[in-house]
C-alpha cells in the first residue's frame, strides 16, 4: 500500500470544507506520495538474476539448456543471442570465476542463483557459485522456482523443507546475501502462487521457528495480500509492460511504475525496482505474439536505470545476468559485446552512492 500524507493543508479533517479543500489540494497537487520508512539494516544492492542451469559435453557429459550448438557460425537453438564465452558450463569453475569477475567490475553487488530443488544441476552448482562470489565480494542468493507436491499440505511441508534446505546448507556462507544479518531468499512468483498468502505466513512462521538465526524472504509480487506476509516485494520481468515501447515511452512507464513499486513494498519491508537490457524469446518456440522489449542499442536499459535511481528502492534488480533463451541477458555476448554491460558501472556507482 502505498504512504502518504498531506504535506500543506489544514491539520484536521471531518467537516465538508475540509474535504472541499482535500479536494482542491489533490487538484493542485498538494498531496504527494512519500517514501515508506525503510527496512533496518538493509544496505542498497544491485541483484542480478543467475541461471547456473547450463552444461556442455567436456564438463557434465551432456548438453544441458544448450542445444543446437553451432560454434561455426556462432548459433545456438533456444537463444537469442551467442554467448562470447561460447556455450559453456555452469559447473565450470573458471567460468564462474571470470562472471563474478565480471559482474562485480561492473558495480552489480550480488547474483540471485535460479533454484530447482535440492539436488538438482542448479543446486549442486550453489557450492561453485559462493566460491567464486566469495573470491570477488560479490552475494548470492536463491530463486526458490517452484514447489513440489498436488496438495496444498505437501506443498507447504515441501516448501517448509526446501526453505530449511537453503538456510542450514548454504545461508551461513560468507558469500551469501544478507539484510540486518539476516540471510535472504527470492521466491518466485510460480512457487509463490503454488501457495495462498495464509498458508505462506504459516509456512514463514514454521521456517522462522525452525531456524532461530532468521531469514529474510522477498514474494516475487506486488499484491498487498502476498507482501504482508514476506518482508519485501519485487517484480521478476517488466517486459509485459515495456513490449514494443520506444526509449522515451519505456521511461513514461517507469516514471510513474517505479515509486509505486517502491511503495508496494511497504513500511519496514525491502522494496525494489527491475530493469531490463532487453527481452526478446522467440527463439524459444513459444506461441506468438511474443513480448519483445527493444534494446535500442542500450537506450532502454539508460531510461530505467536513470528512473530506478530516481525511484530509490532499496534494491535495483537486473533480468538477468544470462537468461540466455529470452534474450535478457546482459552477459557479454557476440550481438552486443559489452556495450551495454559497461555502462552498469557508472549507474551503479550513482545508486549506491545516492542519499536516499
Amino acid at each position: 500500500m502505498d504512504c502518504w500524507r498531506l504535506t500543506r493543508g489544514p491539520a484536521a479533517s471531518g467537516t465538508k470544507l475540509w474535504l472541499l479543500v482535500l479536494a482542491v489540494l489533490v487538484l493542485a497537487g498538494g498531496i504527494f506520495p512519500v517514501a515508506c520508512p525503510r527496512a533496518e539494516g538493509v544496505p542498497r544492492q544491485i541483484l542480478a538474476f543467475y541461471y547456473g542451469w547450463y552444461g556442455n559435453p567436456t564438463t557434465s557429459g551432456q548438453w544441458i539448456h544448450w542445444r543446437g550448438v553451432d560454434p561455426a557460425n556462432e548459433q545456438i537453438k533456444a537463444s537469442t543471442d551467442f554467448p562470447v564465452f561460447a556455450a559453456y558450463d555452469s559447473h565450470d569453475p573458471a567460468i564462474l570465476d571470470r562472471q563474478a569477475e565480471i559482474a562485480r567490475g561492473a558495480g552489480i553487488t550480488g547474483f540471485v542463483a535460479s533454484w530447482w530443488g535440492r539436488g538438482s544441476f542448479e543446486d549442486r552448482g550453489i557450492p561453485l557459485l559462493l566460491a567464486a562470489a566469495g573470491k570477488h565480494r560479490l552475494a548470492v542468493s536463491a530463486y526458490y522456482e517452484k514447489i513440489d507436491g498436488v496438495a496444498s499440505a505437501d506443498r507447504a511441508v515441501a516448501a517448509v523443507t526446501d526453505l530449511g534446505y537453503l538456510l542450514s546448507r548454504y545461508g551461513k556462507d560468507k558469500a551469501w546475501l544478507r539484510a540486518g544479518g539476516k540471510p535472504v531468499i527470492f521466491v518466485y512468483g510460480r512457487a509463490l502462487q503454488a501457495l495462498s498468502p495464509d498458508a505462506w505466513q504459516n509456512v514463514i512462521a514454521q521456517v522462522r521457528h525452525d531456524n532461530p538465526d532468521g531469514v529474510v524472504l522477498i514474494a516475487d509480487s506486488l499484491d498487498p495480500k502476498f507482501v504482508s506476509v514476506f518482508d519485501g516485494a519485487s517484480t521478476y520481468n517488466i517486459t509485459g509492460q515495456t513490449q514494443h515501447k520506444s526509449p522515451p515511452e519505456v521511461r513514461a512507464w517507469a516514471h510513474l511504475a517505479y515509486p509505486k513499486m517502491v511503495a508496494a513494498a511497504g513500511a519496514g519491508k525491502i522494496s525494489s525496482v527491475t530493469v531490463i537490457p532487453g527481452y526478446d524469446d522467440r527463439e524459444t518456440g513459444r506461441p506468438a505474439p511474443r513480448p519483445v522489449t527493444d534494446r535500442w542499442g542500450g537506450d532502454t536499459y539508460r531510461v530505467l536505470w536513470q528512473e530506478a535511481i530516481a525511484a530509490a528502492p532499496d534494491y535495483i534488480l537486473i533480468t538477468s545476468w544470462n537468461e540466455w533463451h529470452e534474450g535478457s541477458e546482459l552477459e557479454p555476448s557476440v550481438e552486443y559485446g559489452t556495450r551495454i554491460l559497461d555502462e552498469t558501472a557508472a549507474f551503479s556507482r550513482q545508486f549506491l552512492l545516492g542519499k536516499r
